[in-house]
């Protein structure tokens, strides 16, 4: 079990960190969040779990509206063009230790996730204070830079503050800028034991319950399947495998979208293609966490279903065998 959020701010008043303590429904969106401390002066942020191709993770805490390229983020890593991508939920829940939305610098508190690297915005230097989750996100505590410096020195982690918006050529004569935040060390536990196993009956142990973490989301869709604006077009059918149901519903909807607005400005299809590239990428993380909270909650309904099943069984008396 990871630690508790009454035991990271007791630690945070003990290193005599200041910080302000806001109490408020669970959120799982920074725009679920700015509806309940967004008007008291603080920073909003954004936080996402990466891993590599050899099973590295990384936090990169961000403000809420700092573009985050994770193709550029990869070559400044020295990972190649597809290096990094979100975690699979596996990572959340057995490394960080926290539920969905709740992942932040303070998660590197608990000690399962030493070895996760943390990358945090320049911009937070500016700001008089800025918001995160202590472990748990039905509260949000604001704090400065400087504090937060002063919480990750005591757990062993040096900040490391970057532009996350700079692209700075990567290359034989300029090697990636960021490849000293690369870890050193991989998991020590298998990957992704449950993220593309379609379930077939009510869901076991290992599947994922009420809450869960993001699965593993490339960075930018790729291309499966040509729609056309016909009533006839595919739509997505796997709705388990949530990286294909995002894909699926992305590429449905294009067509549509380059269709209506070549319309409306009279603008060639084909110019609006690059535009809707970057829409693209943008809006699939924003897809994939819906899509995850619709599977979970369908595993819960389905495991729930199965519970109430075989207690009502068991009280109806278990058949006899001959």
């Amino acid at each position: 079990m990871g630690y508790t959020k009454d035991v990271l701010l007791a630690r945070l008043e003990e290193l005599k960190i200041d910080f302000e303590r806001y109490d408020h429904p669970v959120v799982l969106t920074v725009e679920e969040q700015a509806k309940h401390v967004g008007n008291l002066g603080g920073a909003l942020t954004k936080n996402l779990l990466l891993k590599d191709k050899k099973h590295r993770l990384y936090i990169v805490s961000a403000l809420a509206d700092t573009k985050v390229d994770m193709k550029i983020l990869s070559q400044r890593l020295g990972l190649g063009k597809g290096g990094v991508r979100m975690a699979p939920e596996d990572n959340l829940r057995q490394v960080l230790q926290v539920p969905l939305g709740c992942v932040t610098p303070f998660a590197l508190f608990n000690e399962t996730a030493s070895a996760v690297s943390l990358l945090l915005d320049q911009g937070f230097k500016s700001k008089k204070s800025c918001y995160f989750h202590p472990l748990t996100n039905d509260v949000t505590i604001a704090l400065s830079s400087s504090n937060l410096d002063k919480f990750l020195l005591s757990i062993g982690k040096q900040p490391a503050y970057v532009d996350l918006e700079a692209s700075p050529v990567v290359g034989k004569d300029n090697p990636p800028d960021l490849a000293d935040l690369v870890p050193t060390s991989a998991l020590s536990f298998p990957e992704e034991s449950v993220e593309n196993v379609a379930p077939t009956h009510a869901p076991t142990k290992d599947v994922p319950k009420e809450k869960t973490c993001l699965p593993d989301v490339k960075a930018k869709p790729k291309v499966q399947n040509k729609v056309t604006s016909s009533s006839e077009g595919k739509v997505p059918t796997n709705g388990a495998n949530v990286e294909k149901f995002v894909t699926d519903v992305l590429e449905m909807i294009s067509p549509l979208f380059i269709s209506e607005v070549s319309k409306k400005l009279n603008i060639k299809e084909d110019e609006l293609s690059p535009i809707l590239d970057g829409l693209k990428e943008r809006a699939a993380l924003n897809v994939d966490s819906l899509a995850s909270l619709f599977k979970s909650a369908a595993y819960t309904t389905g495991f729930d279903a199965g519970v109430k099943t075989m207690l009502n069984y068991g009280k109806s008396g278990l058949p006899s065998r001959e």
